[in-house]
């Protein structure tokens, strides 16, 4: 059974991942969670590949030599980095997503300021990026992404997901945000989705 350890210290996140390999890995997964003890990575980087790459590094650092680098079973780290950006922001919050209102903002406070910034802009264009960085126990290093279209609303709707869910309307979501869907309706088609779905095809190509 592959073993999968999350870089990721948003517990929403986690969850998402989680659900995301079982339904769409087609061989059971074990996720295995970041070291408790490991302190959240400081995302420095000028793009969500780099910030990915410091978590995958920073978790790889911490296991090197210890239990979990002795599996016998495939292993490897898995980090993302997400963006949320809008085309009438000039691609904003982009990279700063998580820390739109200040390195210690809450989802509500980074949407308030996203709204805010637009205004009544009509032009409400935006696409979310999840980037991928799967960091095996040997070194190997593999990265791919996925990305999904929409647009931002005037106001919050929906009460599931987390971060700017609650504003964001996928294309083709039949027009309901990510924070109206069901969990399994928002991994069919997610970002996040994509990039795992991406990654999967990547190591079928390493089978046999």
């Amino acid at each position: 059974m592959p073993k999968v350890i999350s870089a990721t210290a948003n517990p929403d996140k986690l969850r998402e991942i989680s659900a995301i390999f079982k339904s769409l890995w087609g061989e059971p997964v074990e996720i295995i969670a970041r070291p408790r003890e490991l302190p959240e990575t400081i995302e420095d980087g000028e793009t969500l590949e780099e910030n990915a790459r410091l978590k995958a590094k920073d978790v790889f650092d911490s296991i090197s030599g210890g239990e979990l680098d002795t599996l016998d079973e495939p292993t490897f780290i898995i980090a993302d980095d997400t963006g949320l950006s809008v085309d009438a922001l000039n691609g904003a919050p982009g990279v700063r997503s998580a820390r739109f209102a200040g390195e210690n903002a809450t989802y509500a406070d980074n949407v308030a300021k996203l709204l805010a910034e637009l205004g009544d802009e009509v032009n409400r264009a935006a696409h979310f990026s999840t980037v991928i960085v799967a960091l095996f126990l040997d070194g190997l290093e593999l990265v791919t992404g996925g990305s999904i279209e929409g647009k931002i609303l005037t106001e919050p709707r929906g009460n599931g997901g987390f971060g700017y869910d609650c504003i964001f309307e996928p294309t083709e979501g039949g027009g309901k945000t990510f924070a109206e869907m069901t969990a399994a309706e928002k991994d069919n088609l997610s970002h996040r989705a994509r990039a795992i779905n991406s990654l999967r095809e990547i190591l079928e190509q390493f089978k046999d």
